[in-house]
């Protein structure tokens, strides 16, 4: 074979190993199926008894107490239960207050930390051992519980809390309304088609840590939140949202409604990765609807935390407490 000839095989069997390799690059690797297996509460004593076996299985001694598992009840089971969901490295504390808003409405609400959250110590490692399943089996035993608190089923949740959102929207038929804000399927400064190879490449890598803040660094509010993530952690986050994305594929999503909420000023999450989402379930002819706040308001990614600076919960908690309504 004359060497020119041989050569230019070398060169194309090699781009073609570069092609198979970059295609790789692109499918989500290592997809959990992470199917529902619903288990409701029967009664208003149920539930209760299996919140009293959650706020037995934290970590007590080594949590901050306004991290720990928040309950507000009326004594029996309301026509409305509201399950809120904090964001990654925050707690229970983020949405006290609007919780305490719904509370005073009628509700019965629940707000449980995520896995490895409401550490005392702020700067632990804890946390990046957070996974796509550990956060569907979160999802799913709140819902089971709150499905014994309130006739009907609200679930709210920001960012990571979000995306565990999305999943109970996709999967549980006995929950009535999904409000999904700022869902961290994607992130801002990474184009929506490179999110699955960026996931892949991070979670192949060993770990590595990176500050919310690089100026503050451990100084950053709030104080009862982590002031620096895993990428390890926040490829989990991603790796669900796929899951989500991907059985919104096959099927219509089980909520009788989903709510979307977008912030234009939130640096943090591509918007482009929830439409996708939302255009995927509007598919199926679900039952969606949309809320933009305004520009204007200037406010951050975590709409929902009074302890951040640039807050505005006077007007984000009436909006957020009227999506909910029928």
């Amino acid at each position: 074979m004359p060497r020119q000839t041989r050569s230019r095989k070398i060169l194309l069997l090699l781009f073609g190993i570069l092609l198979a390799l970059a295609g790789a690059l692109l499918i989500p690797w290592n997809l959990p199926k992470l199917a529902s297996h619903p288990h409701p509460a029967g009664s208003y004593e149920e539930a209760l008894r299996r919140i009293d076996d959650l706020r037995k299985k934290e970590n007590a001694a080594a949590m901050k107490p306004c991290c720990r598992l928040q309950f507000m009840t009326h004594g029996r089971k309301t026509a409305r239960t509201i399950i809120l969901v904090h964001g990654y490295t925050n707690c229970p504390q983020q949405f006290h207050e609007l919780g305490r808003r719904f509370f005073e409405r009628g509700d019965n609400v629940l707000i449980a930390p995520l896995p490895y959250h409401g550490l005392a110590d702020r700067m632990n490692n804890e946390q990046a051992k957070l996974t796509a399943e550990e956060m569907a089996a979160y999802t799913e035993e709140v819902v089971d519980i709150a499905d014994g608190l309130g006739e009907r089923v609200v679930m709210m949740g920001l960012s990571a809390g979000g995306v565990m959102t999305a999943w109970a929207a996709q999967h549980r038929h006995d929950l009535d309304c999904a409000v999904i804000i700022a869902p961290t399927l994607g992130f801002k400064p990474v184009p929506a088609p490179l999110t699955a190879p960026l996931m892949n490449v991070i979670l192949t890598l060993p770990d590595g840590w990176s500050w919310w803040n690089d100026e503050l660094k451990e100084k950053v509010p709030p104080p009862y939140g982590y002031p620096r993530c895993s990428k390890h952690a926040l490829a989990e986050i991603l790796r669900l949202g796929i899951v989500v994305e991907e059985a919104a594929r096959q099927r219509p999503p089980a909520a009788g409604k989903i709510v979307t909420v977008f912030n234009p000023n939130d640096e943090a999450i591509n918007d482009e990765r929830t439409l996708q989402l939302v255009d995927l379930w509007k598919s199926h002819g679900a039952n969606i609807d949309s809320y933009t706040f305004n520009a204007s308001l200037k406010i951050g990614h975590d709409i929902i935390d009074p302890n951040q600076p640039d807050q505005k919960i006077d007007i984000v908690y009436p909006k957020l407490i009227e999506l909910c309504e029928e």
